[in-house]
């Protein structure tokens, strides 16, 4: 009875002190109400098995006027607008487009000056037009060339110093994508737009609209780069015709074409042909590099000889242009033009009644341009 009694008395002591013990730790571990941060607040709790980790963070002190934590908003009225306007989505296309305008100027003038010399003005425009397709092993090239100009001189009448009218379009099929060789198809028509004079005549015009005009139309095989800087056209079958419609010009056989029949008083019998058809040879050349910084050469060779008349006669026209490129606009020109054909007649004789007695023979062809001027590409 004593040992129960002795036992229960324990237990109820050692039950109060393990109780006392454990209420005044957590009343310890409970700040009192002065000692509570009120610049501080407990925004995270995370219990990790039995060990409870207590985050804290600074409470906001500065909350701007106007200001909503729980409802943001995004607002555009300060942001800056692009400085160029955003590229719109095309649809790609297969084809290239260069439009080109130009004019060069030339300019000298003379007061009381010493050595002598006549006041000059000369201009002349050009503008370049192409249209060229490339999908897959199909290129397809055409442009459209045109020049014209003039020069005024003290006590001289206008002059012209520079006409052409020049179209061609080329079809090429590629076998493969990794050959630069095409099959090509190749069409050119060359004519001018006015009448052209033997200053200081002007009388007697020596060649008008479409006399002569020239086209080209044949088939064969070319080579093209990638870039198409270079561009090598080889027709062994190219039809070439030349057009002399004005009838005074025709009837005279000029540029080729089978002249008129006249009896001995000079009268027309038979009118002369105003189409001479040739089929030959062709081969064409073009090629574009800059030789230095703004400094681009322009190289065009065209070279034709007949199979059934003077085999071997080969008609050469071959253009030589430098532009040197002083900014966007400006651009200084330098060219050269060669031409030989068989066919053109120069140093005409005639004897006293009016005859000719000979027709004269070809000579080669040559023209110098050198010009300041402006150019507009869009």
């Amino acid at each position: 009875m004593n040992k129960r009694l002795t036992f229960s008395c324990s237990f109820v002591l050692f039950f109060s002190l393990f109780t006392c013990s454990l209420f005044g730790q957590v009343q310890d571990s409970i700040p009192s109400e002065r000692e509570i941060d009120l610049d501080s607040m407990i925004i995270d709790t995370t219990v990790v098995d039995t060990v409870v980790i207590r985050k804290t963070q600074k409470r906001i002190k500065f909350v701007p006027r106007g200001v909503n934590l729980m409802n943001p908003v995004i607002s555009f009225k300060r942001t800056k607008a692009l400085n160029k306007k955003p590229n719109r989505f095309r649809v790609p296309s297969f084809w290239t487009n260069i439009n080109k305008l130009g004019a060069n100027f030339n300019e000298v003038a003379f007061v009381n000056w010493n050595a002598g010399g006549n006041n000059s003005i000369a201009a002349l425009g050009n503008a370049r037009f192409e249209r060229n397709y490339k999908f897959r092993y199909i290129q397809w090239d055409n442009y459209m060339e045109m020049r014209y100009g003039l020069n005024v001189q003290d006590e001289q009448k206008l002059r012209k110093t520079d006409d052409a009218l020049r179209f061609s379009s080329t079809f090429g099929f590629q076998r493969d994508t990794i050959s630069n060789w095409y099959y090509s198809a190749k069409a050119n028509f060359n004519t001018q737009f006015s009448n052209g004079y033997k200053y200081p005549d002007r009388s007697t015009p020596i060649s008008r609209f479409m006399a002569p005009g020239y086209s080209f139309l044949g088939a064969g095989t070319s080579y093209i780069t990638k870039d198409q800087k270079f561009n090598l056209y080889i027709s062994p079958i190219t039809q070439k015709a030349t057009f002399v419609l004005d009838k005074e010009l025709a009837n005279k056989g000029a540029f080729g074409v089978k002249k008129a029949v006249l009896d001995a008083d000079g009268n027309v019998i038979e009118e002369g042909e105003k189409v001479f058809l040739e089929f030959g040879f062709l081969v064409t050349n073009q090629y574009e590099t800059e030789v230095y910084k703004n400094m681009n050469l322009k190289h065009r060779l065209s070279l034709y000889t007949d199979y059934l008349q003077k085999f071997g006669n080969i008609d050469v026209d071959w253009e030589l242009n430098f532009d040197l490129k002083v900014n966007k606009y400006v651009v200084t020109s330098i060219g050269t033009h060669i031409i030989y054909d068989d066919d053109i007649l120069f140093d005409e004789k005639k004897d006293a009644d009016g005859k000719i007695t000979d027709s004269g023979v070809p000579r080669l062809q040559f023209k110098q341009l050198l010009g300041v001027g402006v150019s507009y590409a869009f």
